[in-house]
């Protein structure tokens, strides 16, 4: 299994982000919205992207809770990539693994087979003295076979 450390969110100017996504509470991060919301105090963002044009004309709750279902969905997609991002994590775990174990067997067949081709060549050479022995053999033999006759 992977040994992903712990993550964690900081807030920055009221927007999450992701540094490591394990600590992070949508809960706080929520709760941190509305104080400031509470307290006036948020960031102009006449140029993000995050509400709607029509969002300008949605009341205060309302934006509130389209902010809060992005926040949720966002959540959701960034749970998405880090259990993808783990599982495959755990896939290259395994695969370093299999071609670490691949390349320990690779080595041995490797030894194995250069002690099989010395044992190869050593027959080769036994096989080659034994067939001029057997020649030499046959040839005394064809010679006695003469002699006799």
């Amino acid at each position: 299994s992977s040994k992903i450390r712990d993550m964690e969110v900081q807030s920055a100017d009221g927007v999450a982000v992701l540094e490591d996504c394990i600590g992070f509470s949508l809960t706080k991060t929520i709760s941190k919205v509305e104080e400031k919301l509470k307290k006036g105090v948020l960031p102009d963002c006449q140029d993000d992207d995050i509400m709607p044009r029509a969002g300008n004309e949605m009341g205060a709750e309302a934006q509130i809770r389209f902010l809060k279902a992005k926040l949720r969905v966002t959540q959701e997609d960034l749970a998405n990539a880090v259990f993808e991002f783990r599982k495959k994590d755990d896939e290259n775990q395994n695969l370093e693994t299999r071609l670490k174990d691949t390349e320990e067997e690779n080595t041995r067949l490797q030894r194995t087979i250069s002690l099989q081709q010395s044992q190869i060549e050593k027959y080769k050479m036994l096989s080659q003295e034994a067939n001029k022995k057997n020649e030499r053999l046959q040839q005394e033999v064809t010679a006695l076979e003469k002699v006799s006759q």
